[in-house]
């Protein structure tokens, strides 16, 4: 009798998602396969030295318009011109970057990825006066092509090589020659310092161009990591340097080559070997170079300024942290005097202002606040522009402040705006959007006056509505232990409180981040297809997330988990308390650093979760990256309880509701490692679960059919084991 009516409850569910499909409701089919409410966007914007004008790419060819009336000023290059030597077909430009002097250009083409940030490409060269395309180089693909400041050269790496060119004499020269892959790295990041310091240019022209400063990795003592290749009879194996939490670093060191000696020099960073440098930038005083320096732990900063003649360095900033210290790009030198940089030294990040001996000249922003960008410094007007949260932990305001510390909001609008300014800060694109409402893009006058309008995405809002999108909705969640919590919900189809809803809470919580926004973020259309469907879905921010404070964001140090699962089971425990939440079906959502929340909660809250869909999770931190892990958590020697005491893997036994497993087999990033030693820890618990694996895709499980595959599969479990058990035990 059971299975008779858990069939007709299946058979009711397929009936009436297919009878809301045809009242133009949300499926996979039109969100997640065929993407049909992607909102337009205005790209490939580069403004001209002038300020006065910027570029775009339309149709293959780049143009020319006015910030001032939007009007097209000219063509500047015709597509169809850019066909190769012994070639009948031109080049696809598909991006494109100009040289200071604007009278070149360099084209990437055939861009194969490498890692997250990193790829390779056969780059062209392209005279605007001379009409003429060449090869950058014919000895194999380049990365990080750059020109010189006067446009007469360009340099890159090749091969863990860098290398520049004369593009007069069309002559190339080596610059390293001990490069090897998988021992010595010149030019270019590791994948740690890639994935966790976010950068893999690591060359950088003096502003005279008579200089390049450079990064060289030595990793051979970095232990390898080896996934396989699935497709051929022997599958490949993939090997590259990974350390995990507590292993061997590369080896970093600086170096400063003089083209005209044709000779590279160290420059002294200390006798540390086990140290990072997260950073160097030229500074605006002639012949010297800044180096950012940090301990292992991460929680001492220090910049120093090195002579490029000798290498000789000395520090003028240094910064220490009783947590850690994110490393930014918010060092900012105005002048040959002067820096700006940000700190979280009074508790929220903020702008300072320091002369280059050292001197705090002034704090320029205050509150209980977080600033979460620096847009620039405006010389003119002597005027820093940056994003920040002052409205609420929920938007991002967009600012400018003096060097006095007289502060003006320049934005209008509540929810998430985004700057791309002129070169002469006289103009900027802002890109608004806030939880119910797509990018909003306009031209603006540096005070804030809107200009024109590029793009509304009216067409899709109208879309929208025809297809019954349900608000998001923000609501604070108060813990018994007194903790706010800020989340969003959205309401199932046709709520009555009488009734009673299953629940998906999807959670991320990792260091900083937050998933409680006033921003599109692509609509969060899958939920509305689920809450369409009668799930009630929520996302809450955990203590540790951002833009609420330094001590909210990390009290979680040294138990990453700990917290923001307690966070997470007391909100479910709210949820559950509501007379309209069905509190025998509440389910966990989770990718990555989600999945590892997911799967914790699944185990440490096996009373109040009874299911949990965990992708590409980490299940024990010491399988993880160090850069990333021993910031927030130290060492495995130094805090074993730490990484013990909150590993999923430890905590199988508890496990009582359905889960779903998937990962990627090729995940560079949290390895499937992580997935197979929580089903080996999962079986010896004899606690049964599903699983999908994802042959030979990374962290992001995408190309192909698979991200509809994907969500497909989670999809399906979710309705069957939350939404049809739901409506079952309701019955019964």
């Amino acid at each position: 009798m059971k299975k008779l009516l858990f069939s007709l409850l299946i058979g009711l569910i397929v009936s009436l998602i297919v009878a809301q499909e045809t009242e133009k409701t949300f499926t996979l089919d039109n969100v997640i396969k065929r993407n049909e409410f992607r909102s337009q966007g205005v790209y490939g914007i580069k403004s001209l030295a002038d300020g006065k004008h910027y570029t775009t790419l339309e149709n293959g060819d780049i143009n020319i318009y006015s910030y001032k009336t939007g009007k097209l000023v000219k063509i500047f290059v015709n597509g169809s011109d850019l066909t190769p030597r012994n070639s009948e077909e031109p080049i696809k430009l598909r991006n494109y970057t100009f040289s200071e002097d604007e009278q070149k250009m360099l084209i990437p083409t055939e861009t194969e990825r490498i890692y997250r940030w990193s790829s390779k490409s056969r780059f062209y060269i392209w005279d605007l006066q001379a009409k003429q395309l060449t090869a950058l180089s014919d000895h194999g693909k380049q990365r990080l092509a750059h020109f010189s400041p006067d446009g007469s050269k360009i340099a890159f790496v090749r091969e863990n090589n860098l290398y520049y060119k004369e593009l007069s004499s069309g002559e190339e020269i080596q610059i390293t020659v001990d490069g090897k892959d998988r021992f010595i790295i010149n030019g270019t990041t590791d994948w740690v310092y890639e994935e966790e310091f976010g950068f893999t240019k690591g060359f950088f022209w003096s502003p005279d161009g008579s200089k390049i400063a450079y990064y060289s990795f030595n990793e051979s003592n970095v232990v390898e990591y080896e996934m396989q290749l699935w497709g051929e009879l022997y599958p490949e194996m993939h090997r590259y340097k990974y350390p995990k939490a507590g292993e061997d670093n590369s080896l970093v060191s600086i170096h400063i080559y003089d083209l005209e000696k044709g000779l590279s020099i160290p420059v002294d960073i200390g006798t540390e070997p086990d140290q990072y440098i997260p950073r160097i930038k030229w500074t605006k005083k002639e012949g010297i170079l800044s180096i950012q320096r940090m301990n292992r732990l991460q929680n001492r900063l220090e910049i120093l300024l090195a002579d490029t003649e000798t290498g000789m360095s000395h520090v003028i900033y240094a910064e220490e942290n009783k947590y850690y210290i994110d490393i930014t790009d918010h060092l900012i030198f105005i002048d040959s005097d002067h820096f700006l940089i940000t700190s979280e030294a009074d508790g929220y990040n903020h702008i300072y202002y320091y002369d280059m001996q050292g001197n705090l000249v002034q704090q320029l922003t205050k509150g209980r606040w977080d600033v979460t960008d620096l847009k620039g410094y405006d010389p003119e007007r002597k005027l820093i522009f940056f994003e920040a949260a002052k409205t609420s932990a929920l938007n991002k305001d967009l600012l400018s402040v003096s060097l006095k510390g007289e502060i003006s909001m320049i934005s209008s609008k509540e929810g998430s705006n985004s700057a791309s300014f002129s070169k002469n800060f006289d103009y900027y694109i802002n890109t608004y959007t806030n939880a119910n409402t797509p990018p909003y893009i306009s031209m603006n006058k540096s005070n804030g006056k809107e200009i024109r309008v590029l793009e509304d995405n009216q067409a899709l809002i109208d879309k929208l509505q025809e297809y019954g999108y349900r608000e998001r909705e923000f609501l604070t969640i108060t813990t018994e232990d007194g903790i706010s919590l800020n989340a969003w919900r959205i309401l199932p189809h046709n709520f009555d409180k009488n009734e009673k809803y299953p629940v998906l809470m999807y959670v991320y919580g990792g260091p900083g981040s937050q998933t409680v926004l006033n921003s599109w973020g692509g609509g969060n259309l899958w939920y509305q297809m689920l809450a369409q469907n009668g799930i009630f879905c929520i996302s809450v921010d955990n203590r540790g997330t951002g833009a609420r404070g330094e001590e909210f964001k990390k009290m979680t140090y040294l138990e990453l988990g700990k917290y923001e699962t307690i966070d997470q089971i007391a909100a479910a425990k709210y949820l559950a308390s509501l007379s309209w939440i069905d509190d025998g079906h509440i389910g966990i959502f989770g990718w990555s650093y989600g999945g590892f929340m997911a799967t914790l909660c699944m185990t440490k809250g096996a009373d109040i979760f009874d299911l949990g869909v965990a992708v590409a999770p980490v299940t024990n931190w010491k399988y993880y990256d160090n850069i990333y892990t021993e910031r927030f958590m130290r060492t495995p020697q130094e805090n074993p309880d730490g990484y013990e005491d909150n590993s999923p893997i430890n905590f199988t036994d508890q496990m009582e509701g359905k889960f779903l497993l998937i990962h990627g087999t090729a995940d560079d990033n949290v390895h499937i490692q992580n997935s197979i030693d929580l089903i080996t820890a999962l079986t010896e618990s004899n606690k049964q679960f599903e699983m999908q694996f994802y042959p030979n895709k990374n962290h992001g499980i995408y190309g192909g059919n698979t991200r509809y595959h994907l969500y497909k599969r989670i999809t399906d479990f979710l309705y069957k084991n939350l939404l049809v058990d739901s409506i079952a035990s309701a019955s019964l």
